[in-house]
């Protein structure tokens, strides 16, 4: 097969900060992952979809497959995997094949200081024949790290305040009688890892009944607990302990996968068409959205579109990096997959309580400051707005960020274990699960999914008034947004107020 059709979207530019260190041997055999067009476009009424009709009418065409699958394989190339209804195809072959194969080459890249080398390309990539319009993306020939975690951990007597999760959910009126009990919340993970012995030791010392926690390693991905408390464990731990702390009863199944474009996608695509499906999934990582390949973002964000289609709700973490989202220069830039209109992006806040009473004192804008941290937000230049934010929000150039938002100040984060060291850990990545054990709870109280949540949320948003079910946060800035009445780019609509959410949602679906 001859490679001559450009691939949309492929194209990648040489970044700053990596090294050349070779070019990898054209034997070496490698995984990449294959996005297939759908069958039919999805529904765009709202409407949720069940599994089997999902995976015959919104899925990979049958034909396709076949067509793929015959092509490949007589190129030399061996299928490891086809799901339909996720339309994806994991395939491996030697780098010279697949590199041929696609109209590119691979080099090995480091970055400077480092010694651990990863594959990369430049430039974009072609399809033969067989596979144009069949493919919609390849993933995985770069496996460069694609995202980082959103949290800030700090030595636990550093903290200058911090809480417990349960703590959390007084404050934010999580619905009493819940517990997320028949619920599923996954969580997507690319590093790390948990110990069976840190989650009974912090469950116990809480006084909450341990859930149920299962690992699933996606592309090779596995548990590693006990790296690096500072690390990814970090991360594992915090997601875990939030959202298991506040939902106990729920069952949690945290997939691991590598930090690639590849890995990242196929973790979520797996949790979203997972059984049971779940009713959360919580992702603390991202990067800014101009440092994927439009091939890759538009791929993400159809598995999100397909999680939503099938009544989970993605809750995504909108970066500790202020509105330049650590990027160079006086632009700003939202994150990613939080920018995604499937995702429901969560910002930060700084809690300060009464310590008598357990009052909220006050509850501003996390920014803590050059190289402290602040709340990722903006607007996408990547996604247009969504009908639904216009009424809340009013007229953006682009897709706002974030919905909503809950304390991720570091400096009054969260009281976590990691790797037997007591912690406490900050970070939009800890609002993520936070909202993820919130919908649980909420669909336990109202017997349904919420699904797609913001079409719900912005229902009753009016620009510069507070919404329903939300106390505003109308103080602080995250660098070139400044907060104010009804719906901002630094705290979205606001922090929940779970009793009076759900007495909303009661209402909309009477």
């Amino acid at each position: 097969m001859t490679p001559t059709h450009e691939l949309p979207g492929s194209a990648r530019a040489v970044l700053p900060r990596w090294v050349s260190a070779g070019t990898p041997a054209p034997d070496d055999t490698i995984e990449i992952t294959l996005v297939l067009r759908r069958k039919n476009p999805l529904p765009d009424d709202g409407r949720q979809v069940d599994k089997a009709e999902f995976t015959k009418m919104y899925g990979a065409d049958p034909d396709d497959v076949k067509a793929i699958t015959q092509a490949l394989t007589a190129s030399g190339a061996t299928v490891l995997s086809c799901d339909v209804a996720s339309r994806r195809m994991r395939v491996s072959g030697p780098v010279g094949m697949l590199s041929a194969l696609f109209g590119t080459s691979l080099s090995l890249v480091r970055q400077e200081g480092a010694a651990e080398t990863f594959r990369t390309r430049t430039g974009t990539l072609s399809l033969p024949d067989e596979l144009r319009d069949r493919v919609v993306a390849v993933l995985g020939l770069d496996n460069r790290p694609q995202a980082r975690a959103h949290f800030r951990a700090v030595p636990a007597l550093a903290a200058t305040i911090s809480y417990t999760p349960p703590q959390l959910g007084t404050v934010y009126g999580f619905p009493p009688k819940t517990d997320g009990t028949g619920r599923t919340i996954a969580i997507i993970e690319l590093g790390g890892g948990y110990s069976d012995s840190d989650l009974q030791q912090y469950f116990s010392s809480l006084g909450v009944p341990q859930p149920t926690v299962t690992a699933v390693g996606v592309d090779g991905g596995k548990n590693v607990p006990g790296k690096d408390p500072n690390g990814a464990d970090g991360e594992v731990l915090l997601d875990i302990e939030v959202a298991g702390a506040l939902a106990p009863k729920a069952n949690f199944v945290v997939y691991f996968a590598p930090n690639t474009d590849a890995g990242f996608l196929d973790a979520v695509a797996t949790a979203a068409h997972a059984d049971p499906t779940p009713d959360a999934i919580s992702i603390s990582w991202g990067g800014p959205e101009d440092s994927w390949t439009a091939q890759a973002r538009n791929a993400f964000d159809d598995a999100l579109a397909d999680a939503s289609a099938l009544g989970t709700t993605v809750t995504a973490a909108a970066g500790d990096n202020g509105s330049s989202d650590g990027e160079s220069g006086s632009k700003a830039h939202v994150d990613f997959p939080a920018a995604s209109p499937h995702a429901l992006a969560c910002g930060g806040t700084s809690l300060h309580l009464d310590p008598t009473t357990g009052a909220v004192t006050s509850e501003t804008v996390w920014n803590n400051g050059s190289g402290g941290g602040a709340t990722g937000g903006g607007v996408s230049v990547a996604f247009a707005q969504p009908a639904w934010q216009a009424t809340g929000a009013g007229t953006l150039t682009g897709r706002g960020v974030p919905d909503t938002a809950g304390n991720a100040d570091p400096q009054t984060g969260y009281q976590v274990l990691v790797d037997g060291r007591s912690m406490v850990i900050g970070g939009t990545s800890a609002v993520a699960p936070l909202w993820a054990a919130l919908v649980a709870r909420l669909n336990q109280a109202t017997g349904a999914r919420l699904g797609l949540a913001q079409p719900t949320l912005y229902k009753q948003a009016h620009q510069a008034q507070v919404t329903p079910g939300f106390r505003d946060i109308t103080s602080g800035n995250n660098g070139a947004y400044q907060a104010g009445p009804g719906w901002d780019a630094c705290t979205g609509l606001g922090v929940p107020d779970g009793t009076k959410l759900l007495g909303t949602l009661t209402q909309t679906k009477g």
